[in-house]
């Protein structure tokens, strides 16, 4: 593949924002290098979430092995998620500040040897730890997927489809983590469904080096990272997790001590903030308009769907007494329309704007999640958790690669990485506490499936309400923000 050329000029070098050419990105890079670039950038994203999802079925077979309780099995949940939600405050300021393409592939480099590393792991502690790991390196590439696909696709209407490709790629992991994860549990055992990263880590760096790779390219930018602040915020939603499984337990004490630990690391992270030079939370975009009802959107909306994703298999495999795989079966009316419905919204969002899918989104997941929380409390009636099962799949799959186009019309010139760090970072955040509030609900009394499952799907179904009137009265979108194109 060659860069574009005309009679007129000579190629561009690849960070000339003059390289566009027709059906072309930055660095004149042609259709079938973006398009593999594309599917590479994809593939990262669609590892990172895999192993989201993917230990959820193994859940009682790792308890086994490991002999480790609930709150064990939080905890080699929500390392990963701790890690990744409060470093993706700082994931994409490194991402503007030492390139987006360095952040991604060393990112993916060091996820997949983390995860060969995860297999080997012969205790509990030293599996949570490695899942810290693979949250940092998560951080790291997670929020350069959106400046490279943006780098890739400079033009508004091209880059909503890429954002919806982007989105149905990733969004088939939450598909294939459960079914991936029940069959290689059913076959190997909770070890291999870390050895499936290996490969796709392998093939990501693939997809994303040499020739297109080179389209990715973009030079570092001045902007520095605070790492002080950054610390204190991986403390602060650290503890608050340990305080929310430590109630779980009955550990009063232990809930007390770290109750009081989120207190004063927040408060060391908001004095440290308000004296930074370079802030882990920017004002600019914090400011912008949309902003808030954009991190509070996808982090009520990962709240809902982590917290149904670590509870599920628990009640299905101890309650209904399905294998692994069935178990992951189980999750497809929820699943499958995250992996087709994104393209549709896609289509959607070049015609009329991120905001409506995000209304429509946000309704689906409260009616869903409510629906849920009925089925749970009538006795494990699959029917009826089948039909809020897809309406959480329709409301996810049409909310968050809206909200990923709104951001990028959103956020401030400059900062792509950093919104796309601050929102992954609600998602995360939110996820994180998801799981830890439903596990401390979950020891409580002989329904506490049923009972956790009600409540953590009630409270995103309230939380949905506010960036839904926020919206709708004007306040969560900039003026005149109908179309994609600002």
């Amino acid at each position: 593949m060659t860069p574009a050329r005309t009679s007129a000029t000579r190629p561009q070098p690849p960070d000339s924002p003059d390289a566009t050419g027709s059906g072309r990105g930055e660095g004149g890079e042609r259709p079938a290098g973006r398009r593999r670039a594309l599917f590479g950038i994809s593939l990262g994203y669609f590892m990172v979430l895999l192993d989201t999802t993917v230990l959820a079925v193994a859940e009682p077979d790792l308890a086994r092995s490991l002999g480790t309780s609930t709150a064990g099995l939080q905890w080699a949940f929500t390392g990963y998620t701790v890690a990744l939600g409060a470093l993706l405050l700082s994931g994409g300021a490194v991402s503007d500040r030492y390139g987006a393409h360095r952040a991604f592939r060393y990112g993916i480099a060091v996820f997949g040897l983390g995860s060969l590393l995860s297999a080997l792991a012969p205790n509990l502690w030293t599996l949570v730890l490695l899942r810290v790991l693979l949250g940092a390196a998560a951080a790291a590439a997670v929020p350069a997927t959106l400046s490279l696909i943006t780098r890739l696709y400079p033009d508004p209407v091209e880059r909503a489809r890429a954002v919806a490709v982007w989105a149905a790629t990733s969004g088939s992991a939450l598909a294939a983590g459960p079914l991936v994860g029940g069959f290689l549990v059913d076959l190997a055992g909770w070890r291999a469904v870390f050895l499936v990263n290996v490969p796709l880590a392998a093939l990501t760096l693939a997809c994303t080096l040499g020739r297109p790779g080179r389209t990715l390219r973009s030079p570092r930018g001045p902007r520095a990272v605070d790492w002080s602040a950054q610390l204190a915020a991986c403390a602060a939603l650290g503890l608050l997790t340990d305080l929310l499984i430590a109630l779980g337990s009955g550990g009063y004490v232990h809930a007390g001590w770290s109750a009081a630990g989120t207190v004063a690391a927040a408060a060391v992270f908001v004095r440290l903030e308000r004296r930074s030079a370079a802030p882990v939370l920017p004002p600019s975009v914090l400011r912008a308009p949309g902003m808030p009802a954009l991190l509070l959107t996808g982090a009520a909306v990962t709240f809902a769907m982590m917290a149904l994703v670590f509870v599920l298999p628990l009640v299905l495999q101890q309650s209904m007494r399905l294998t692994p795989f069935a178990t992951g079966a189980a999750f497809l009316p929820m699943t499958l329309p995250c992996a087709f419905n994104p393209l549709l919204t896609g289509r959607i969002v070049a015609r009329v704007g991120p905001w409506r899918p995000v209304l429509g989104g946000l309704g689906l997941l409260a009616l869903g999640s409510a629906v849920i929380g009925a089925a749970m409390l009538a006795g494990d009636s699959y029917p009826l958790l089948a039909v809020g099962l897809v309406c959480c799949g329709f409301g996810v799959s049409f909310s968050l690669p809206a909200l990923v186009t709104a951001l990028v019309a959103t956020a401030p010139a400059g900062t792509a990485g950093a919104a796309s760090g601050l929102l992954n970072a609600a998602r995360q955040t939110g996820g994180t506490i998801g799981v830890a509030a439903v596990g401390a609900f979950a020891l409580v009394g002989r329904s506490g499936g049923g009972t956790a499952l009600a409540w953590a799907q009630l409270l995103p179904s309230a939380v949905c309400l506010v960036p839904a009137v926020m919206i709708l009265r004007g306040r969560g979108k900039p003026a005149g923000s109908s179309t994609v194109a600002r």
